[in-house]
């Protein structure tokens, strides 16, 4: 418990850092573009006290769920094939390697040919950012699974069904939900990425119309709540991490 709430005041006394560096740096002022941190709170009071905000993360969180859970099935599934297939390892995942490593801003005009400017494109742009990481973490921690664990479960003649999911799955599965924090991360950059370059919505919307008139507050505060909605999304990842296993754990124990 005192471990817990130790942690919790760490990271309240890391955004007091944070929040008085970017005060202080608005104050000198570092440049005539950069506001202070009241300014862009104050900002963020009132496009959430006028409902902008709510409207703006209405549009923005429709391609990134539908995103992020299409790379989620999609990513831990291949991944696990890949990771389980040496020859499908050798087919397929030198396309994530690139896919991870390309500039995959330069295929958005692409998918704008190809799909219009609507919510499709959108998607597939979080789950270009998104899907790399997450295919490659889990092929990574099935593939590194420990051949001892896996021989022991041979010789007690478990199946290939068995081996899987009471051996290698439970030990991969750290590495897979690291995988998804991270490929929910560039879900997030995805998503505004996609507001800015293919049709100015939502969050997207409001820091392009802020910069146009000059309206840095407002610009600051919007990058600042995506930030923000991202670590809280991040967090929640972590707890039901941490639940599972938890469970596991405990179940291991009972056994």
């Amino acid at each position: 418990m005192l471990t817990k709430h130790r942690a919790v005041l760490l990271k309240i006394f890391s955004a007091l850092i944070v929040f008085s560096a970017w005060e202080i740096a608005g104050r000198i002022p570092v440049s005539f573009a950069f506001p202070t941190f009241i300014e862009s709170i104050s900002a963020f009071w009132v496009m959430l006290k006028d409902g902008t905000l709510l409207k703006a993360y209405i549009e923005t969180l429709k391609p990134l769920v539908v995103g992020i859970l299409i790379s989620a099935f999609l990513g831990i599934g291949l991944g696990l094939w890949i990771g389980l297939s040496r020859v499908f390892d050798w087919l397929v995942s030198p396309i994530f390697v690139v896919m991870q490593t390309a500039p995959l801003a330069a295929l958005i005009p692409l998918l704008v040919m190809a799909y219009g400017i609507g919510l499709t494109s959108k998607v597939f742009v979080v789950c270009i950012m998104a899907m790399p990481v997450i295919v490659l973490n889990t092929a990574g921690a099935v593939r590194n699974t420990s051949e001892s664990l896996i021989e022991m479960g041979e010789s007690f003649l478990g199946t290939r069904k068995d081996i899987i999911l009471k051996i290698i799955l439970p030990s991969a599965f750290p590495i897979i939900f690291a995988g998804l924090r991270l490929g929910v991360s560039a879900g997030f950059i995805g998503a505004v990425l996609a507001e800015l370059k293919i049709t100015p919505t939502g969050v997207g919307d409001i820091i392009t119309y802020s910069r146009s008139i000059a309206d840095y507050p407002s610009m600051y505060a919007a990058i600042a709540s995506i930030i923000i909605l991202a670590v809280l999304f991040l967090n929640v990842l972590e707890r039901i991490e941490n639940y599972f296993l938890q469970g596991s754990r405990k179940s291991l124990i009972a056994d």
